[in-house]
């Protein structure tokens, strides 16, 4: 029997509900994302988007988090919390963010460029985003668990670049985090089995250099060691049969 949560087809049409607030507003942040704008000032426009529309934030008291959304700058790779932060010209920033609807959680990110950014910079925004792509394509009834992880480690280290293993997807549902646990990296054909009508949350964490991470002074912020750049992509999708039904 699997440890998946399976859901009905009039829970995944809440779930679907929940997935265009926060796709929304994120659509809704990212047009704000610009040289001389706080991360503070990002999440505000956030908890009001997703209030307004029905949802409820779903990071916002997770586990004490203080915030609507992780805002992950450079070498932050996840859990950033928003504050009086300035964003500069140059800078990657990863935005998560969460949607509680009615009892169902959905999950996504994005990363942007602050103004101009290097050409290195824009490859590894443009892999990861890759990956979570690739990841998804191979999603459907039956797949195992390292065929996601295995899809995204190997778009990534194509480039040159480095997932960040201590950091995984996961499944969503009825919690913000629960059964089964995504890596970004594994080994085909290995790992839980997805059956169909579970929901997932893929997201590719990949840094330019090192994947080792070392946790912020604040006690949220995750951050690779060496300071390389890092990007961050994720979706909320159903597992379908044929496929993979994406949410967010």
């Amino acid at each position: 029997m699997s440890r998946c949560q399976i859901f009905t087809e009039e829970q995944i049409a809440l779930l679907r509900i929940g997935g265009k607030i926060l796709h929304d507003s994120l659509v809704t942040v990212s047009a704000l994302v610009k040289e001389g704008v706080t991360t503070e000032e990002l999440d505000q426009v956030a908890e009001e988007y997703i209030r307004d529309h029905g949802g409820e934030p779903g990071f916002k008291g997770y586990q004490g988090f203080p915030a609507t959304l992780c805002t992950s700058v450079n070498d932050t790779c996840v859990h950033g919390i928003p504050g009086k932060r300035v964003l500069e010209n140059g800078d990657l920033i990863s935005i998560d963010c969460g949607v509680l609807l009615r009892g169902f959680y959905t999950d996504a990110c994005i990363t942007l460029p602050v103004g101009e950014i290097t050409a290195a910079a824009r490859l590894l925004m443009e892999t990861t985003e890759e990956a979570l792509k690739r990841a998804i394509a191979v999603v459907k009834e039956g797949t195992r668990v390292g065929d996601i992880s295995s899809a995204v480690q190997k778009t990534a280290e194509a480039k040159g670049f480095h997932p960040v293993r201590a950091l995984t997807g996961h499944g969503v549902g009825t919690h913000l985090h629960q059964f089964p646990d995504i890596p970004n990296v594994g080994e085909a054909r290995t790992g839980a089995t997805l059956p169909a009508m579970t929901v997932i949350a893929i997201e590719p964490i990949v840094s330019a250099g090192s994947d080792a991470i070392r946790e912020a002074d604040d006690g949220w912020g995750i951050y690779v060691q060496d300071h390389a750049l890092t990007a961050h992509f994720e979706h909320t999708v159903v597992v379908r049969p044929d496929g993979a039904e994406v949410l967010t």
